[in-house]
């Protein structure tokens, strides 16, 4: 099971009250007052390699960034949220660390399948890296997973620190599967434990941020499967079960190619992603989606919502970092970038 406690529970039982969130989320308002400005990000889309790294040093990664080479950058991003959000499950004990440690497996999970991606499509070790967000997982060790050969390679390695997606993925491998099928095996894992563990902690937000994110994964799958003209024989073996507002059918329909079932999303959470064509348009709308529903936690002073909210900010902080870094170091035109930053 993904995040098993490492202490005892609190002596008032399973769920977490609300006072047990009360240290952790003192801290948790302090660093959220050092978040990146979004000046920031409008000035860096116009600026040259050395500009951009000035005003980075400017920032609270200032304290991170030794060098000026775009490595140097990335590395400065893996620091500072090492510090701000990696150290944050060590800040607390028991079930509350297994709370606390459910975004940064995600975000594990989210690093795993771009190293298998980019694995297939031959991607440079510097381009993988660029789509990685801050977790659990050590630079070696990242470093690790993609120079493997393969996926049950890579299981292998997740296996030495003893990462609860090591076994899941092992598991999945096994079989030789395609690579969207691997990937719906590991959400399909992630999911399933971590929604039992908010349940068994009393924590409905974190269970109900979730519970989108399923259907919004299910979204995702549906439109890679559409772009494979939905060839496979068995569409179910594809779809994950847990979430609120995009049922199976209408799953089915969008991977067999009917864009219009869209429009059964209006009016649930969902509705900004009903205009989707492609897949990027459909990443930029469930992503504004997710980040919308993280913020709502933020008034969340006294449970899970206002943590969930801080990593997930810090984590798309710095995605728009390393993504600009590459738009200056490259002189890419501000276009090529502006929607991914939005």
């Amino acid at each position: 099971m993904l995040c098993r406690p490492r202490r005892p529970k609190p002596s008032g039982g399973s769920v977490l009250t609300r006072n047990t969130f009360a240290y952790l989320n003192a801290r948790v308002r302090s660093r959220r007052s050092q978040v990146v400005p979004e000046a920031f990000f409008q000035q860096a889309l116009s600026l040259s390699f050395p500009e951009f790294l000035r005003l980075l040093s400017e920032t609270v990664y200032g304290a991170d960034l030794v060098g000026d080479s775009l490595a140097d950058v990335d590395r400065a991003v893996t620091n500072h949220l090492a510090r701000t959000v990696g150290d944050l499950p060590g800040l607390v004990s028991g079930e509350m660390r297994a709370l606390v440690s459910l975004p940064l497996f995600r975000a594990d999970l989210i690093n795993l399948k771009a190293i298998l991606r980019g694995k297939q499509s031959n991607k440079t070790p510097e381009e993988i890296k660029a789509t990685l967000l801050g977790g659990t997982l050590k630079e070696p060790l990242i470093n690790a997973m993609i120079q493997a050969p393969d996926a049950a390679s890579v299981a292998q390695i997740l296996q030495v620190p003893g990462h609860p997606l090591a076994k899941a993925l092992r598991s999945a491998a096994a079989g030789n599967p395609d690579l969207l099928a691997l990937e719906v095996a590991l959400d399909r894992e992630f999911f399933a434990a971590s929604f039992e563990r908010a349940k068994k902690l009393g924590q409905s937000r974190i269970s109900a941020y979730f519970a989108l994110e399923v259907d919004v994964t299910n979204l995702n799958t549906a439109f890679k499967l559409q772009a494979l003209g939905a060839s496979l024989p068995n569409l179910d073996g594809y779809f994950i079960a847990g979430g609120r507002y995009l049922g199976r059918a209408v799953f089915g329909r969008i991977a067999s190619g009917d864009l219009a079932a869209l429009d059964a999303l209006g009016g649930t959470p969902l509705a900004p992603a009903m205009g989707a064509r492609t897949l990027g348009e459909l990443e930029r709308a469930v992503r504004g989606i997710m980040l919308a529903r993280a913020a709502s936690g933020a008034t969340d002073s006294l449970g899970g919502g206002l943590v969930l909210d801080y990593i997930q900010r810090k984590q798309w902080e710095a995605s728009r970092i390393r993504l600009l870094a590459r738009r200056a170091y490259f002189n890419l035109p501000a276009e090529a970038v502006a929607k991914e930053i939005a």
